[in-house]
């Protein structure tokens, strides 16, 4: 298959490591796999803030970019649900169109496109998995990501008990609102520590980003990971 891959602007600018390992991954798969240096963001910041003539560029780029692609892959389910429930609204496209419906998130796209759960990988670690708001609510990816860890070799795997709540980042909402967020991502990292896990995996950046700034103030031995560079994603 001949696969775009999409890198938010979050990944590109600090957890490039992310990116570079869902490429790995899906050319281990035996897929070409492209990034087209010309991509930029997916608007959803400017959607968020209300400035949609801006939003409508870049998604009109967006499509432009990867409209060549059989799929689009980003290891974002927040960049995927913008493209996927927010252009249709913003572009006057039909919620199923054939661009629309090939944009998936890392996890999404081996579980229910590739029909890949076991990658091979080795994780001898406990860990635990945060669900970001929009992969879970907007997307509605909540098992993919744990049939991919419990695949993992060695790895030990603790659900957080603190039920799917936000860890408080929220993109513009934790630039908005900074006292709220940071008490939400304090309840967060208290319920993560809880479980013993060593690393707490997630599969949007902006939550990892978040959490590991908090984790890091309180001095914790936890340590953030993303979802794709846990599953063998080290050259």
């Amino acid at each position: 298959m001949q696969i775009g891959l999409f890198i938010p602007c979050l990944v590109d600018q600090f957890f490039p490591q992310a990116g570079l390992a869902v490429a790995r991954i899906l050319k281990r798969l035996g897929h070409s796999v492209e990034y087209p240096a010309e991509q930029t963001c997916c608007g959803q910041p400017a959607f968020n803030a209300g400035v949609r003539s801006e939003a409508a560029a870049l998604a009109k780029r967006f499509i432009q970019v990867f409209d060549r692609f059989e799929a689009v892959v980003a290891p974002s389910g927040s960049c995927v649900a913008m493209v996927r429930n927010f252009y249709p609204e913003l572009l006057d496209l039909a919620p199923h169109s054939s661009f629309i419906t090939r944009v998936f998130e890392f996890s999404e796209f081996l579980v229910d496109r590739l029909n890949v759960t076991d990658l091979g990988a080795t994780f001898n670690e406990r860990v635990t998995y945060h669900d970001s708001c929009h992969l879970l609510r907007e997307l509605r990816v909540r098992e993919q990501p744990r049939q991919l860890l419990r695949a993992v070799k060695g790895l030990d795997f603790v659900e957080l008990n603190d039920g799917p709540t936000c860890c408080g980042f929220g993109g513009v909402f934790s630039v908005k609102f900074p006292e709220v967020s940071t008490v939400m991502g304090e309840d967060k990292v208290a319920a993560i520590e809880r479980t013993g896990a060593r690393y707490v995996v997630a599969s949007d950046c902006g939550c990892l980003m978040h959490i590991g700034g908090l984790l890091t103030r309180r001095d914790s031995k936890v340590r953030p990971i993303h979802l794709a560079e846990l599953l063998g994603g080290a050259p």
